[in-house]
């Protein structure tokens, strides 16, 4: 059984508001900038040193990881931290949804919706592919906007900020013209 759109909104927006109320805005791009620098530093134990001159105590050779006074830098080498833990909490969240789903209702979900099986047939690897790539493009975008959907959209609109506004604009008249040319309808 699935929420409607109504239900699964309010209770989204509630969770936003529950984030910033209690901890901070909610964001996740930046976590896998984290990710990949803590996967460099395994092959360069240079990348991250403490420092005490910069602001967070932390620096890094990586320009990116050194902005906003090191705090990047410091989430690579303290990784364990509320942005990072909120992505795993999201994965094993997603992981255990699937898992209590399939044994609620003895139905694995669906891959590949109907608007993608009636114009691609049954293609589940195209599906993957797209969503794939289609993740590829967002999180480039969303770098190069300092921020993710998460946290220019959502969290933005949220706290009322113009450019939140505008991310939610671009967003949609960009992604609606690319369904229709995809899909045809």
């Amino acid at each position: 059984m699935y929420w409607s759109w109504l239900k699964s909104g309010f209770a989204l927006g509630l969770c936003f508001l529950l984030a910033v109320i209690l901890v901070k805005p909610i964001g996740v791009s930046t976590q896998f900038v984290i990710l990949d620098g803590m996967i460099a530093s395994v092959f360069n134990r240079n990348l991250v040193f403490k420092d005490e001159a910069s602001e967070s105590g932390y620096a890094s050779s990586n320009a990116y990881l050194n902005k906003s006074g090191g705090k990047y830098a410091k989430s690579v080498a303290n990784p364990l931290n509320y942005s990072f833990l909120f992505v795993l909490a999201m994965l094993l969240g997603g992981i255990i949804g699937g898992i209590v789903h399939r044994r609620k209702t003895k139905h694995p979900i669906r891959q590949t919706p109907e608007f993608h099986q009636r114009r691609f047939m049954n293609a589940a690897v195209l599906r993957y592919v797209l969503a794939f790539v289609g993740g590829i493009v967002v999180l480039w975008g969303a770098r190069m906007a300092g921020g993710c959907t998460s946290g220019n959209m959502m969290s933005g609109i949220m706290q009322t900020a113009v450019s939140g506004y505008f991310f939610a604009a671009a967003t949609f008249i960009v992604a609606i013209p690319v369904a229709i040319f995809i899909y045809r309808k």
